[in-house]
């Protein structure tokens, strides 16, 4: 990611780090069988912590990617942005 700010990169690196983990946590709960609902509910937090991550990486992006040449937003790039991550 090019010219996104130190400080929302480490974020961003530290929610993915994040994520990573408790999906490694995920699979380990599988693994030793562990009950549905704690499985789906730490699921839950890996698949939300994804989401703030991309939507973080957007919201950068959007200085970069979804500007034109003359320095517009371009709504479809920008949609095409948002809905990558529906």
């Amino acid at each position: 990611m090019r010219e996104i700010d130190e400080d929302q990169r480490a974020a961003v690196v530290a929610r993915l780090r994040r994520a990573h983990g408790q999906m490694a946590g995920v699979l380990r709960m599988i693994e030793e069988d562990r009950d549905c609902h704690d499985v789906i509910t730490q699921l839950a937090a890996v698949s939300k912590a994804i989401d703030r991550a991309g939507f973080a990486i957007i919201a950068q992006g959007m200085k970069q990617c979804a500007v034109d040449p003359d320095g517009e937003i371009d709504p479809e790039a920008l949609e095409k942005l948002f809905l990558s991550l529906a």
